[in-house]
């Protein structure tokens, strides 16, 4: 995982510039964690890595363009994953998803999105 790994990486963190500041810190943390964990993966996984990592990029794009020209109704970034997609995932990526969701529902944490107000947190 080199050149291609370290522009998605880079190209992440600058989509995530966008968000607001308690998404942002969150998901640049969970990404340089991610990315550090992957350094050594074999060819297989690395690919499949970089793909999930690469749709991620796209969704996000997406996600803010539509967010800058008020094409929705509510700033939502992400998306539900499946019960499929969830069956695929080993026990330590479970984990990972739940510290995650733990993390981003902390109390103090709270992230208020709304079109006619300031990011906050």
């Amino acid at each position: 995982m080199a050149g291609g790994a370290r522009r998605l990486y880079r190209r992440i963190l600058r989509l995530h510039r966008a968000l607001p500041p308690a998404l942002r810190d969150l998901g640049d943390r969970y990404v340089k964690e991610e990315f550090r964990r992957h350094r050594a993966a074999g060819p297989a996984e690395a690919q499949r890595f970089l793909r999930e990592w690469e749709n991620y990029a796209a969704l996000i794009h997406q996600q803010i363009n539509e967010d800058k020209q008020n094409l929705r109704e509510k700033a939502v970034y992400g998306i539900q994953l499946t019960e499929e997609k969830l069956n695929d995932f080993r026990d330590e990526q479970i984990g990972q998803l739940k510290e995650l969701m733990d993390e981003a529902t902390k109390p103090n944490k709270k992230i208020t999105i709304s079109k006619d107000s300031e990011y906050k947190t």
